[in-house]
């Protein structure tokens, strides 16, 4: 199995049609659980399956690198099913960032079923000399491999502003009061248990069986011993057996080696109803020198019954100051998690469609906006189901979803073509399906809020809250990308005299050809809102897509010749921006 990517249009069941290209950097470790891998459940324990992940992961990094590699990061682990004493098969895909499926084997039934999935950054080691080593660019060879590596970007989007969300997190007036609130109830509770009795240290001391050939320590190893003691903390609250269910990021902030002690510390930051956070702190030192922070990661464990349902936890008392700020940041991390789970693993026949918009959530956002239509377009089972003077209509019915590409190519270069269709503002001039588009907000240089009205076949308007997502090509090969999805806004209600639709999935894709012209590509799934507007061209009985494509194509080629000046600044998003 190799890496997926998350988002509302992935289907792990769906088998490709296509016959796969062998990716060179492609690592398969294959193994049998034994006795001395399970815990007191004879479940796989999750210490060392972290090493078996990490040392795949690594390996497939070294194969694309010509070098050794250590562990930078490994983006956030969801454990869905646990492993008992049967085959284990891991499964390793690289291609940018290092992507890990691991998948259990029952040898004895044939069964199949994922254990959990996870995103592995790794950089190289400098040479002898002390120079730094250039790595070769990936090269995608297949359109699966073109999407995995362009949705890479997005997910080091998402890396590079989660300690911004939780600062933002922790400046709002609702986290505060939510803080206050169960401080009040706290002092009242006499069964509540201190943080304090959840404290666990432990000092390891790094041999060679530890280390790699470069005596640099296994990453795999480090977080083996950091959900041992994670796990300890967890029990001392729940005086039960804990369940590791996620671990947040693990960013490696520096090595260590052979000879080191690393003095592991964990505590449990807060409980709540099912399930509790512990974080953990890892660091190294020598026999002289001070501690060297290598390592954090926070870990949200729960309690099962005999049924495997979840049991209510005791509350957790924290220590003034110190104890508050961790039990204050938890609460955020929850939240991000609870952000992520609802919109990034959500899917799509839940109801309703539309999820709500923040600035703490907008990043999620954003990252399914732009891989979703990512994951449409990449699907190679589309059907040509008209064509007029080569503009032509796709169809596509995957699990009772029909969805629609309208595709033709326009004598005007990408990013002149990218510019003019990402003001979604100007839409109304050459498309009658949209009769109103303002621009309610401005996120960022990439992403925007709009409302657009469009007219409905039953005679009432339509609106729709929009979510725009732009992004230049992450390299050859590459489209421009215009994502479109619904969101709603407390500002920006259901009105009388208005019906409110709701998209999917929806947005351009813009290629560059040959003698500067583009290839461009509209999406669609069709929501009950927008279906009517397309089944008469998908029976064949209009053309209308033809007319509104041309009229595209029309204005894109009218707005080609706009000086250079005017161009920069609405590729920017400067002009007009409230």
């Amino acid at each position: 199995m190799t890496s997926r990517v998350f988002g509302d249009l992935e289907d792990e069941e769906e088998e490709e049609e296509e016959e796969e290209r062998i990716n060179p950097t492609e690592v398969k470790m294959s193994q049998i659980v034994m006795p001395c891998h399970s815990n007191h459940r004879q479940e796989l324990s999750v210490g060392q399956l972290l090493k078996w992940m990490d040392s795949t992961a690594c390996l497939s990094a070294e194969r694309h690198a010509g070098s050794p590699c250590v562990t930078a990061s490994i983006d956030d682990i969801y454990f869905e099913h646990t492993i008992r004493r049967v085959g284990l098969n891991a499964v390793i895909h690289f291609s940018l960032s290092v992507g890990i499926q691991v998948s259990c084997e029952d040898l004895f039934t044939d069964r199949h079923w994922r254990v959990c999935h996870a995103y592995a950054t790794f950089v190289t080691q400098r040479t002898s000399t002390g120079q730094k080593v250039t790595l070769k660019p990936i090269v995608p060879h297949s359109q699966k491999e073109q999407v995995e590596y362009s949705v890479a970007a997005e997910r080091r989007r998402v890396r590079m502003v989660h300690d911004d969300i939780i600062k933002d997190l922790l400046s709002s007036g609702s986290i505060q009061q939510g803080r206050l609130d169960h401080m009040n109830v706290l002092r009242d509770e006499t069964d509540a248990v201190d943080s304090e009795k959840t404290k666990v240290e432990s000092v390891e001391l790094v041999l060679p069986p530890h280390a790699n050939h470069q005596v640099n320590t296994f990453g795999g190893q480090i977080m083996a011993w950091m959900v041992n003691v994670a796990t300890i903390a967890a029990s001392r609250l729940c005086q039960a057996h804990p369940t590791l269910r996620t671990i947040d990021m693990f960013t490696f902030r520096g090595p260590s080696q052979v000879g080191d002690r690393l003095l592991m510390r964990a505590i449990v930051n807060n409980a709540f109803k099912n399930s509790m956070e512990v974080g953990v702190r890892a660091e190294a030192y020598h026999e002289e020198g001070p501690n060297r922070h290598i390592n954090s990661a926070f870990m949200t464990f729960e309690v099962l019954d005999d049924h495997g349902k979840p049991c209510t936890l005791p509350r957790i008392r924290p220590e003034p100051l110190e104890g508050e700020r961790r039990f204050q940041e938890a609460i955020a991390r929850k939240k991000i998690r609870l952000d992520r789970k609802y919109i990034i693993s959500r899917k799509q026949a839940e109801v309703p469609l539309s999820v709500p918009w923040n600035p703490t959530n907008q990043v999620y956002l954003s990252y399914n906006n732009v891989s979703a239509l990512k994951m449409l377009s990449a699907r190679n089972n589309w059907r040509l189901s008209s064509e007029k003077d080569m503009v032509r209509l796709y169809t596509l019915e995957h699990k009772s979803m029909l969805s629609f590409r309208v595709q033709a190519e326009v004598d005007v270069p990408a990013d002149r073509a990218f510019c003019l269709l990402s003001e979604l503002s100007d839409r109304p001039s050459w498309d009658t399906h949209y009769k109103k588009c303002e621009r309610i907000h401005r996120v960022d240089d990439d992403d925007f809020l709009y409302r657009v009205v469009t007219p409905s076949v039953q005679g009432i308007l339509q609106d729709f809250i929009l979510l725009a997502s732009r992004r230049k090509p992450c390299g050859s090969g590459d489209p421009y990308v215009i994502a479109l999805r619904s969101v709603t806004l407390p500002t920006h209600p259901p009105t009388e005299g208005f019906n409110r639709g709701e998209v999917l999935c929806a947005g351009f894709t813009i290629l560059e050809t040959k003698q500067n012209k583009s290839l461009i590509s509209y999406y669609n799934q069709a929501s009950p809102e927008v279906l009517p507007y397309i089944s008469t061209d998908i029976a064949g009985l209009s053309s209308s897509f033809y007319h509104t494509f041309c009229s595209c194509s029309q204005y894109l080629t009218r707005r080609r010749l706009q000086s250079d000046s005017e161009f920069t600044s609405a590729l920017y998003g400067i002009t007009g921006v409230p």
